[in-house]
């Protein structure tokens, strides 16, 4: 099975390198690795270029964010399953991309995920907030479930099937495509039971209370497009994360 993952960029200097490193220590050997870059003005480029020996295309030009830079790495993607890499994320372990292969290969799915750690932005080693994410059942999207989207590797031809990101979301779309996949799709998918990513806090989606509001009202409207009760998911949605700051030792 060959794995197309897909990294955007702009102005990541200062965490790509993790990123690359992190590509680069996969023990599994079948991947392509594209970047897509918005025209970056730092030393983006020539870190990957110094650090990475395992990239497969590198498209730099400017674009409108992050979601059209991966649909423009989505549709430059010839792998059965498509994952994404974010600039300021890093694979958990070596044999992550493994695990996930044999995942798709054990359940024969459609789509396949796992855990996902927020980890401080100067020390990956220190986790801020564990995402576990449990056994999927289709009816816990009504409740405002979601796989971590960091983790999430689908069959390449369901893009195509289903479409990408929709650029009417400035934050949200890839809510809104789970939900499209999962819920309107019902594409099948399986669980590793094991933390496969670490992010960097500070997303967009939560880094001030203007874009915490943006991204509430992007969720309802992904759920009302997608025939879902928003009020019920909404609520329990943001209340389910609150477990996910505590952090057994």
């Amino acid at each position: 099975m060959k794995v197309s993952i897909i990294t955007a960029t702009y102005n990541s200097a200062k965490t790509i390198r993790d990123t690359l490193l992190s590509l680069e220590s996969q023990s599994y050997s079948d991947i392509e690795y594209i970047i897509i870059d918005g025209a970056s003005k730092d030393n983006t480029l020539k870190v990957i270029n110094n650090i990475s020996s395992r990239v497969t295309t590198i498209i730099s030009e400017s674009d409108k964010g992050i979601y059209d830079a991966l649909n423009k790495g989505i549709a430059t993607a010839t792998g059965d399953v498509v994952g994404f890499l974010h600039s300021d994320d890093l694979f958990a372990y070596p044999d992550a991309i493994k695990d996930i292969v044999a995942q798709f290969d054990t359940d024969k799915c459609q789509a396949v995920y796992g855990d996902l750690e927020y980890v401080a932005q100067d020390d990956t080693n220190k986790v801020i907030r564990l995402w576990k994410s449990g056994q999927y059942t289709r009816s816990k999207l009504k409740n405002g479930w979601m796989p971590p989207h960091p983790t999430f590797y689908m069959k390449r031809e369901l893009y195509e099937n289903f479409g990408s990101f929709d650029l009417s979301f400035k934050i949200a779309a890839d809510y809104d495509s789970l939900l499209r996949y999962l819920w309107a799709n019902n594409v099948s998918m399986s669980y590793v039971p094991k933390v496969v990513m670490k992010m960097r806090v500070g997303g967009a989606s939560n880094r001030d209370l203007r874009n915490i509001i943006i991204k509430t009202k992007e969720d309802i409207k992904a759920l009302k497009n997608n025939q879902l009760f928003w009020p019920q998911a909404i609520l329990i949605k943001n209340l389910s994360k609150i477990p996910q700051f505590i952090i057994k030792s």
